[in-house]
C-alpha cells in the first residue's frame, strides 16, 4: 500500500520478539495497525516517527498475552510498560519511551490520543480502523485491501473477541 517498515536494528528487533511472544492473530492485527497508522498519517500529512509507530503498534495487545495472565493492571497498561523497557533498553530516549507508552495505554480511550502527538495518535487510530472500521474514507479500497492481503484477517471478529475473553478473564 505504499508503507514500508522502517528497516532498522530496532523494528528487526521488535519483529523477531513479537514474532516470538505473540500468536498470528495478533501478529497480524498489530501489523496492520501499524499499516493503517501509518496510511492514515499519511493521508493527513502528518510528519510520523514510523519506526517509534511500529514499536508501539507492535506491543499494543501484549497485555492480553499469557505473559500477562496474573496481572493485576489493564492490559493496555502491561503493554504500555513492556515497550518502554523494550525501548529503553535499546537506547531509546525517555520522550520516544514515552510517547510509545502513551500510544498503547490510551489505544483503547476514544477522544484523547487524537489530540497527542502523531505516533500516538495513530496508534489508536490504527486500532479503530482495523477493529471497527472507521477512518476508511482516509484510506483507499486499494490500500486495504494490500494491507489485508499482507495480513490477513480469517474470522478475526470472533477470534479478537475470544483473545480479549481469554486474556481479561482473570483480571480484576
Amino acid at each position: 500500500a505504499g508503507i514500508a517498515v522502517p528497516d532498522t536494528a530496532l523494528t528487526r528487533d521488535v519483529t523477531e520478539y513479537i514474532r516470538d511472544t505473540e500468536d498470528d492473530l495478533l501478529y497480524h492485527h498489530s501489523r496492520r495497525v501499524y499499516f493503517f497508522g501509518a496510511l492514515l498519517g499519511q493521508a493527513q500529512e502528518l510528519s510520523v516517527d514510523h519506526e517509534l509507530l511500529y514499536a508501539a503498534a507492535m506491543f499494543h495487545d501484549r497485555g492480553l498475552t499469557d505473559t500477562y495472565s496474573d496481572s493485576m493492571l489493564r492490559f493496555e497498561v502491561d503493554g504500555a510498560n513492556e515497550v518502554r523497557e523494550f525501548l529503553l533498553e535499546r537506547g531509546a530516549s525517555q520522550e520516544r519511551a514515552h510517547n510509545a507508552w502513551l500510544g498503547i495505554a490510551l489505544h483503547t480511550t476514544p477522544g484523547v490520543p487524537e489530540f497527542m502527538a502523531p505516533e500516538i495518535a495513530l496508534v489508536s487510530a490504527g486500532v479503530e480502523t482495523d477493529v471497527l472500521g472507521m477512518h476508511f474514507d482516509q484510506v483507499t479500497d486499494a490500500q486495504r485491501r494490500a494491507v489485508v492481503e499482507a495480513h490477513p484477517r480469517p474470522d478475526f471478529k470472533n477470534r479478537i473477541l475470544a483473545a480479549f475473553t481469554d486474556g481479561l478473564k482473570d483480571r480484576p
